[in-house]
């Protein structure tokens, strides 16, 4: 198992909106991206936290790589992010 964390930068007003395209992705990137079997929204006062899950980290690169990703998700924040997203992949042992 493996885990891809993406923290991003997102103001409070913004936050609502944000939401809105993790809520617009959840379902395609479940049932597209090869792998994938989870995908959280963790919200704390000083950022936004996306965790998914995969049964491989090859399949968490993979995603990155994606169009879902590249041209969706990423297209859909960018307005949003203060800054660059810190992007971690983590293999659970």
């Amino acid at each position: 198992m493996a885990y891809l964390q993406i923290t991003l930068d997102i103001s409070n007003e913004n936050r609502a909106a944000a939401a809105g395209v993790y809520q617009k992705y959840k379902t395609p990137f479940l049932t597209t991206i090869e792998g994938a079997t989870s995908k959280e929204l963790l919200v704390r006062d000083e950022d936004v936290q996306v965790l998914h899950g995969f049964k491989t980290v090859a399949q968490a690169q993979a995603y990155l790589r994606s169009p879902l990703f590249t041209q969706d998700v990423v297209a859909g924040l960018k307005p949003y992010l203060n800054s660059a997203p810190d992007v971690r992949i983590f293999d659970v042992m």
